[in-house]
């Protein structure tokens, strides 16, 4: 299933094409009944719904299964590689020698093993993941359907909530929705998530549309009276939808603007330097620590997307810019020297925190990639290296997700894949049964329906059932 045939570089999730392969998944949801029974919990941990929230990791590229959380030592090499497995605090939960970090922390995430799809390109494979439905085409990152993020902002937005419902953490040239299937799709424009673009870790960082100068402060009040008393536009017969997105951007800017809590909220000169340094100071580490200010203060959903985690500071020839660990783009092993230890870091940090916080059974955290990455080791000349180089190319057929708090059971690995990591042998899931986890933890019956913009009915998942592994334990 090699994508690189030719000796060419990887365009990445934008360009590049394949194959589109259907698959099925079972069709039982468990709906309204099982949203009674997580508010049962939630009010017995006294934590409630209206209060839950999600941090999701997006590693794009797609990180390789088994340089990470499914090691096969027992394989043959050029399935099992160079790195190898070490022990955890958990018996029987092994990750990869490159995450002594994870190793120490394991008895605070459970890993799934075992989702897959069908979707080989990292356009398909990125609207796979971020909508929760079978794409209309296998390529391109426009979507047809909207981004979960988009969902939930749609169902849990307030009037009067000063901090965004969404918010999603990005490079500075990754900022636009379009990039990683992060559109809305037919919910319109005003269910974007607020974008934070650039390096946190940079010392010039600054979240733009964030605060307001006391000099500016009465030009900005009369702005808003000028605002409030024009009324001259037919908003009734804007089809489009552009002039209620306009409204909602607008509101969202001036509560964002004059807003204390929203300014503390995106200000990691607050946190103590210990805290930054053991998250680490590279975009990975700070933007963890950002979106755990940001759940903290009320934001439902932060999307982080990790790719380089040195943005700015130029690629290592041995390295991708992103997961996509192709031959043509990197050498695998090096490349996992070099981008393994700020991840084991950041996460380990950041699954740390939630715990010590008791942030734990209100904020779920997901970490994943849009696919895992060919089980049989390829050997191709590196662009950059010219040189002979180990890759792995796109596997969606077998991936692991890690996930952690949300109240479940930790310290567990779900399903399993075969002997030499290449599909599922128990456990068989979809992207569409962690979505089910997730809204369920959100209050959001996965089974609610929507409209599209030809006024058709559309549940927000078409298949899937939370995982029953992940449900929340009784306090």
């Amino acid at each position: 299933m090699s994508v690189n045939s030719n000796n060419r570089r990887c365009a990445g999730p934008m360009k590049r094409r394949t194959f589109l392969e259907l698959g099925g998944s079972s069709l039982l949801g468990l709906g309204m009944v099982d949203i009674l029974r997580q508010q049962a919990i939630a009010k017995a941990a006294r934590v409630s719904l209206n209060d839950t929230s999600v941090i999701f990791v997006w590693l794009p590229g797609g990180p390789p299964h088994m340089e990470t959380y499914d090691m096969k030592p027992g394989a043959p090499a050029e399935y099992r590689g160079e790195l190898g497995p070490i022990h955890t605090n958990v018996p029987g939960l092994d990750v990869c020698e490159m995450l002594p970090q994870h190793a120490k922390v394991a008895d605070k995430f459970n890993l799934i093993r075992s989702i897959h799809h069908e979707f080989a390109d990292h356009g398909g494979g990125h609207k796979r993941l971020m909508t929760g439905r079978v794409p209309a085409t296998p390529v391109g990152t426009v979507n047809d359907a909207p981004a979960v993020s988009s969902i939930v902002k749609k169902m849990l937005q307030k009037n009067g909530n000063e901090m965004p419902v969404c918010v999603s953490e990005v490079d500075s040239s990754r900022a636009s929705i379009d990039t990683f299937a992060m559109g809305p799709a037919y919910l319109g424009a005003s269910m974007t998530p607020f974008i934070v673009a650039g390096d946190p870790s940079a010392p010039d960082f600054k979240v733009q549309n964030i605060g307001v100068k006391s000099s500016m402060e009465a030009r900005l009040d009369d702005r808003i009276a000028m605002l409030n008393g024009i009324d001259n536009f037919r908003r009734d017969v804007d089809k489009s939808g552009s002039m209620k997105a306009m409204d909602s951007f607008n509101r969202q800017a001036v509560d964002m603007l004059t807003s204390e809590k929203v300014r503390n909220a995106f200000d990691l000169s607050k946190e103590p330097k210990e805290i930054r340094d053991r998250y680490g100071w590279n975009a990975y580490g700070q933007r963890a620590i950002l979106g755990r200010r940001l759940v903290e203060s009320g934001v439902r959903f932060v999307t982080m997307v990790w790719e380089h985690p040195y943005p700015g500071k130029g690629t290592p020839k041995t390295a991708a810019y992103n997961w996509d660990s192709h031959a043509v783009n990197a050498h695998l092993f090096k490349d996992c020297d070099w981008r393994l230890p700020p991840y084991d870091q950041a996460v380990s940090a950041l699954i740390e925190d939630l715990y010590q916080r008791g942030l734990d059974r209100k904020v779920l955290l997901v970490v994943t990639g849009e696919f895992g990455r060919t089980p049989k080791i390829n050997v191709q000349r590196g662009t950059q290296t010219g040189v002979m180089q180990p890759g792995r190319d796109h596997w969606p057929k077998a991936m692991s997700v890690l996930v952690s708090g949300g109240g479940m059971r930790t310290g567990q690995v779900i399903g399993a894949t075969n002997p030499r990591g290449e599909y599922p042998v128990e456990r068989r899931m979809t992207p569409n049964d962690l979505w089910a986890t997730v809204y369920r933890h959100l209050g959001v019956d996965h089974e609610h329906v929507l409209h599209d913009l030809q006024g058709r009915p559309v549940a927000i998942l078409p298949f899937g059932k939370p995982i029953r592994e992940l449900l929340p334990t009784s306090a």
